[in-house]
């Protein structure tokens, strides 16, 4: 009885201190509505068509037409760009949205310069499809749900960032 007590027990402190879905998404909805509300950081990376800024520890792993793939030590990012479209753009994001057959965060934001967005899939216990972006860009990865807000942050701090270069 004892050994059930303590099974029991371990289980509801694992399960307390591990953050939900739901949390993680609420947080991370904060995160990025103050996000979006500081100014773009400059560009300090030539990506092909577009120029972006990319924090500490981001490396440049493939440039190819309307995509860059990004590393930050074992993680990968996905940054995609469609040229024609704008900051108020939502084809991108509507896009996505039919790429998926069920989406847990789907949250969004429309002013009069930008239409931004963010998006969670959680496909595992523990694991998510995080995408945000901005218009005709988007940033996609897989994030640990506990790391849902720091990641948003910084994968939105490149996707306002990024500017399509002009055609001369």
């Amino acid at each position: 009885m004892r050994v059930l007590m303590l099974i029991f027990l371990s289980f509801v402190v694992l399960v307390g201190c591990s953050a939900s879905l739901n949390e993680q998404s609420n947080k991370t909805i904060k995160t990025i509505q103050d996000q979006l509300k500081t100014k773009p950081k400059k560009a300090n990376k030539n990506l092909g068509e577009i120029e972006a800024y990319l924090p500490f520890g981001y490396e440049i792993e493939k440039i190819s037409q309307n995509n860059v793939i990004l590393k930050n030590g074992s993680k990968t990012y996905i940054l995609f760009y469609n040229q024609h479209e704008d900051e108020q753009s939502d084809v991108v994001y509507k896009s996505t949205l039919n790429q998926h057959k069920k989406i847990d965060t789907n949250k969004h934001w429309k002013n009069e310069d930008q239409f931004s967005y963010l998006l969670i899939d959680n496909y595992e216990k523990d694991m998510n499809e995080l995408i945000v972006g901005i218009g005709g860009v988007k940033l996609t990865s897989e994030v640990k749900t506990s790391s849902l807000s720091t990641e948003a942050v910084q994968m939105m701090e490149i996707v306002q960032s990024v500017k399509v270069k002009s055609k001369e």
